[in-house]
């Protein structure tokens, strides 16, 4: 890192290098005072992206060590949807474009069985806000909103599989197929989709229709 680096980022960057850190440790790197490195650990910690370790000593008091937390670890930046995008893209090359559809329908199929272990017994506006949690799990920044007469809409602001999804538009059909299944309607519209170039993906989301 550099020293115009805001000094959170210094701290990142030396726990992602050394592992381990301690104040004096940082105070070394970074020539300022423990009590303003303090101040960033703290911060850094309520936002879960550090955590401490206790070592104790033969003498003296126990130090404690700083290291990154699987969040922190995320807040580096990672390659995976590229690597991932070039493996379908070989995977299709040698057996054919229904594969790939293969391979995303039995994604489908296995999100669903997991997903319906935690919404099915619940009315429709439960298993939406079932449905926004696990999705947040997930990385999607979803937020969902009751518009009332039955119908609620819900928006995605970020997509963890945006590569793939751009190059694969069989990804997006099969999310919005595994909402029907474990919202249990079809009256699912995507009304906004970002690997199409929306700003984010929205869904709207009604009542099963009454059967004729």
């Amino acid at each position: 890192m550099t020293k115009q680096a805001p000094t959170k980022e210094e701290i990142l960057y030396l726990i992602k290098k050394y592992k381990k850190l301690s104040v004096t440790d940082f105070e070394a790197h970074l020539g300022i005072t423990g009590m303003a490195i303090r101040r960033h650990l703290n911060k850094l910690e309520a936002d879960g992206l550090i955590e401490t370790e206790t070592i104790r000593q033969n003498m003296g008091r126990p130090v404690q060590l700083y290291g990154l937390t699987k969040q922190g670890e995320g807040w580096f930046p990672k390659n995976y949807s590229s690597i991932t995008v070039d493996f379908l893209q070989d995977i299709e090359e040698i057996n054919g474009p229904e594969m790939i559809d293969s391979l995303f329908e039995k994604r489908e199929t296995r999100l669903e069985k997991k997903y319906k272990d935690r919404i099915e017994d619940k009315n429709l506006a439960e298993r939406v806000a079932e449905l926004a949690k696990i999705q947040n799990e997930n990385g999607y920044m979803v937020e969902w909103e009751d518009k009332g007469n039955g119908e609620y809409e819900l928006i995605e602001y970020n997509c963890p599989i945006f590569e793939v999804a751009h190059r694969y538009t069989k990804a997006c059909a099969c999310e919005q197929s595994l909402f029907k299944k474990v919202l249990q309607t079809d009256q699912i519209e995507q009304a906004c989709c970002m690997a199409k170039g929306g700003k984010h993906c929205k869904y709207i989301i009604r009542e099963q229709a009454a059967a004729q």
